[in-house]
């Protein structure tokens, strides 16, 4: 797990980075598998009151690995863990998959979660970011829900979480278009909490200030705040089963091709 994701804790605070900065943090196998056990120790530690997610180097998190777009190209794998073997339909975490649970977990921890965002944060990288309670961008800070660039739709838990946070409208708006958008648009559309000079920085100052509140009603209050939302379950495995129809279909496959070898798409009708 180090190799991808490092954990130091200090006074109730725990402060998680992605370590693969070379990479710009891209979502590989590794990552995605230190992303699930990160979530699963933190969930398993009594003195974790608060966490900040962040990445080392030039971004948050750039996506899904180029490597994986590169091998859906050649044979249609779906750039996941387990690759063609993988049935997404397939319930690993309760309600998620694997590759949901590495967004998902983030959700799920007992303690608030605050996401430190700078350089990018595309695709799963953005889904990931939607995992914590609050996000702290960077006034440079860029975002985009580009599945669609690659002929598939967000399958990280990102459409649930996007319903609760944004209007119906811009929802489909990021959707359909795959745009990259500012920090300030972020913030207009509601999925960032603050705009920072440092927002590493501002999250862990939050961060060990919710540490200091009584870690009983902290944990409560999050569960209250997370029972707000409407049943996750059937939404999360929606995005499953159109993602699994999608992955190396004729047109899928083309947008892969046609993004990596930079030229316009021939989709068939």
């Amino acid at each position: 797990m180090e190799e991808r994701v490092s954990i130091s804790i200090s006074e109730g605070v725990a402060d998680v980075r992605l370590v693969r900065a070379d990479k710009m943090n891209a979502l590989d196998q590794a990552m995605f598998e230190a992303l699930v056990a990160a979530t699963d120790r933190l969930s398993k530690d009594k003195s974790v009151r608060a966490v900040v997610l962040s990445g080392e180097g030039r971004a948050f998190c750039a996506g899904l690995d180029m490597g994986r777009f590169a091998a859906m190209k050649e044979k249609g794998g779906n750039g996941i863990p387990g690759g063609e073997n993988r049935d997404l339909t397939v319930r690993t975490h309760g309600q998620a998959n694997f590759p949901q649970q590495a967004v998902w977990g983030w959700r799920q921890l007992p303690v608030p979660v605050i996401a430190a965002v700078h350089g990018v944060a595309f695709g799963g990288g953005f889904q990931l970011a939607l995992g914590a309670d609050m996000r702290f961008l960077s006034a440079d800070a860029r975002m985009s829900v580009m599945e669609i660039k690659w002929g598939l739709v967000p399958d990280m838990a990102g459409t649930p979480i996007l319903a609760s946070l944004v209007r119906d409208d811009i929802l489909r708006d990021l959707t359909y278009t795959g745009r990259i958008f500012s920090a300030q648009e972020a913030m207009t559309y509601g999925l960032a909490t603050r705009i920072c000079d440092d927002p590493r920085a501002a999250a862990l100052e939050v961060a060990r200030e919710i540490a200091g509140k009584s870690p009983d009603a902290i944990r409560a209050a999050k569960r209250l705040l997370n029972n707000l939302s409407v049943d996750p379950g059937p939404a999360l495995l929606a995005e499953s089963v159109e993602q699994q129809k999608l992955i190396g279909s004729p047109n899928q496959t083309e947008a892969v091709r046609s993004n990596l070898e930079k030229r316009a798409a021939k989709y068939a009708d």
